[in-house]
């Protein structure tokens, strides 16, 4: 077979589609590699000295190792980095485990339908003597689970910049990050080569929906991990990579790929497949490896013996620091094979109820890194008060806030974990409404009234005296030193609605401002449930330009008066109307400025005088329109306006923009030549509260 100089800068992975499931994902390695290597010839010229001198071991290696079989097995400690917003990608640790077992399975000869890989092929079905384990030691040798869970809207990005938000040294760990979005791909990795240049690119980037079979991800999908880890270990797709010194790339699918080649003898030339076609035939073959990790068809079940070999050689190579990863100190120094009772934790799926019988919370042991023995939970205020299950499930009577504990056992070891006011118990009836709330008399968004749910580590809501829109408090989000991704939730107390008719509205005013004059993705969203803490559904949901009430500001942000304040509002319609409402709002940040409620209130009549205050004398004319059209409006006092103009699917197909306008009458022209025939609505709006008009446009 030819030899394939360089392999992708950008291992953007196997993302092969069956035929029958266009979900499936293709791959871009070579296109993504081309165009790097072009921009940055000195990166080229580095990834090709040491793809040379890895090329050059491998060779070497090849030959000094026929035998197919290794008395011992290489090991390669794996931490897996979760990289979420909150959603679907943030899967569990189950669904992680169940990736990590396929993977080994994989690379072990193990998968339970191995039996179904083309007889052809059966002789040299390697069982590659490669396993991947979870670390259980940190870098700084503190007990891990191998699993961090980190919040970033980078996780929608998926791209190397992942990597920027953390990364275990490279020579100690193969780092996989899990994300929403890996780049549009199922995965990508960059190979050894490439990792010896840029080592902060090192690591799996893959698409938590191929990840394991269970969860979001299925079996079919499970095989592009194996895939990745294959380039992660220098092996090319079957049918070939891209020449540098050419720059061009190798699609799959293409019969010109018969002249090039994986660099592996037992792999036969291959056009490469993106369906799963076992008789599949190409390059003069009587049949093709089809079921190759390295090959698109998704029925990914096996390596060959050369395949192997060429991991191992590249696993004894000092190229990308692979050769230390599996070195007994390493594996010691990443704890992969210590069984200590590290630690004991749990988690449980809510932690605000309601005191009625149906307020059941289930927990769930979650301790690392032993064979557990026995379990010993304390709930007080709980029933049952203790408990000896895996998973208990509690229900509280009484309102107030209470700990919980895990003894967990091993053998004769033990840990035990408190955490402190964890569950907190709301009476079954709440307050009458209407309900009003200026947080003048508040002292704590952490009792039985107002709650401050912190997703993270950094900043939460709480209560503020350094501006208010009325009186001398609100509660605020110091969100110009929240990290990206990060959610923060303010939730009200219990609200008695059982005897509300007709709609309730909820209005309330709030301050923001970007941080600079970039388009950002913060946003705030009012939640409500009717049975005390869920389900939550969705109310309102404001977001840039809508969202900002004042000029960018690169320092904090303190609304300077009530002009740099808005009206939000929501309606809360009749299904809502039951002793236990709830309300709340999240505030989703991703690199603006600070934020502030205030002046809260649900009754019948919140929200008309914002709503009464944009009925605006607005007229919109000519109408029907051929082009350009005017609109007349008047205002009372200063305010800052959006106009927009919606077709009839709720799209807006033209935008003015914020703009501060002052008391009196105005009279606004539109060019709206470009915009399609049509009907429409003009929207003339400030926050959440608008005035529309029809118009067609001829």
């Amino acid at each position: 077979m030819k030899k394939t100089l360089l392999a992708a800068f950008l291992c953007f992975s196997i993302h092969s589609v069956f035929a029958q499931d266009d979900h499936l994902k293709y791959c871009g390695s070579d296109e993504l590699r081309i165009s790097t290597l072009k921009m940055n010839p000195k990166i080229a010229e580095a990834v090709i000295k040491r793809d040379k001198e890895l090329a050059a071991f491998t060779r070497t290696y090849e030959a000094s190792h026929t035998g197919h079989e290794r008395a011992a097995t290489y090991t390669i400690p794996v931490v897996f980095h979760v990289i979420h917003q909150w959603g679907t990608e943030n899967i569990s640790d189950a669904q992680i485990m169940d990736g990590l077992s396929i993977l080994n399975k994989t690379f072990r000869k193990q998968l339970a339908d191995t039996g179904s890989i083309v007889a052809a092929f059966k002789p040299i079905h390697a069982d590659c003597d490669i396993e991947f384990a979870i670390a259980q030691k940190d870098p700084l040798g503190n007990c891990t689970n191998g699993i961090n869970r980190i919040a970033s809207a980078l996780t929608t990005v998926g791209d190397h910049s992942v990597k920027s938000i953390i990364q275990w040294p490279p020579d100690q760990y193969l780092n996989v990050y899990i994300v929403k979005n890996a780049a549009g791909l199922a995965g990508h990795c960059v190979w050894p080569a490439d990792a010896d240049t840029i080592p902060a690119w090192d690591g799996i980037v893959i698409g938590h929906d191929y990840v394991g079979s269970i969860g979001t991800s299925t079996y079919m999908k499970s095989v592009a991990f194996a895939h990745e880890c294959g380039h992660y270990l220098n092996l090319h797709h079957i049918w070939g990579g891209n020449n540098v010194p050419g720059f061009y790339y190798l699609p799959c699918d293409d019969t010109s790929n018969c002249s090039s080649s994986d660099s592996v003898a037992d792999t036969p030339p291959t056009k490469g497949w993106v369906s799963c076609n076992l008789t599949g035939a190409s390059c003069g073959n009587v049949v093709d490896n089809v079921q190759n990790t390295m090959d698109y068809s998704y029925c990914n079940r096996m390596f060959t013996y050369g395949q192997k070999t060429r991991m191992h050689a590249c696993l004894n190579s000092t190229i990308a620091g692979r050769n230390n990863l599996w070195s007994p100190a390493n594996l010691i120094a990443t704890g992969v094979y210590e069984n200590n009772l590290c630690a004991a934790d749990f988690t449980c799926d809510k932690q605000v109820v309601c005191e009625s019988s149906l307020n059941t919370i289930t927990y769930s042991n979650v301790s690392y890194n032993d064979t557990i023995t026995g379990l010993l939970w304390t709930f007080p205020g709980g029933s049952p008060a203790t408990s000896t299950a895996t998973n208990p499930a509690v229900t509280y009577t009484t309102p107030g806030k209470y700990d919980v504990s895990l003894k967990v056992y091993s053998g004769t070891d033990s840990v035990t974990v408190t955490k402190t006011n964890l569950i907190s118990v709301l009476p079954d009836s709440g307050s009458p409404f209407p309900f009003s709330e200026g947080f003048e008399s508040s002292v704590s968004l952490d009792g039985l009234q107002w709650f401050s749910n912190n997703f993270d580590t950094i900043n939460q809501f709480e209560l503020t005296g350094i501006t208010a829109y009325s009186g001398t408090k609100c509660v605020m989000l110091d969100n110009v030193n929240n990290a990206y991704g990060t959610k923060d939730e303010l939730i009200s107390e219990v609200i008695d609605l059982s005897g509300a008719t007709g709609t309730l509205y909820i209005s309330f005013k709030y301050a923001y401002a970007l941080k600079d004059s970039l388009v950002n993705d913060d946003k705030l969203q009012v939640y409500a449930t009717n049975n005390c803490n869920s389900p939550w559904s969705p109310r309102a949901n404001i977001i840039s330009p809508a969202l900002e009430t004042a000029a960018p500001v690169s320092t904090a942000f303190v609304p300077s008066g009530l002009g740099e304040w808005k009206s939000g509002l929501a309606s809360i319609p009749s299904l809502y109307f039951t002793n236990d409402f709830r309300f709340k709002f999240i505030f989703y940040s991703n690199g603006g400025n600070n934020v502030y409620i205030d002046d809260i209130n649900l009754s019948y009549t919140a929200g008309m005088n914002e709503a009464v205050e944009l009925d605006l004398n607005l007229n919109v004319y000519p109408n029907p329109s051929t082009g350009e059209v005017t609109l007349n409006f008047d205002l009372d006092q200063p305010k800052r306006l959006n106009i927009k103009l919606v077709d009839v699917l709720g799209k807006v197909v033209y935008e003015h923009g914020l703009t501060n306008y002052e008391a009196g009458s105005h009279s606004i022209k539109l060019n709206l030549e470009t915009v399609a025939k049509g009907m429409y609505l003009v929207r003339l709006e400030n926050g959440l509260v608008g005035v529309n008009k029809p118009l067609i446009r001829e």
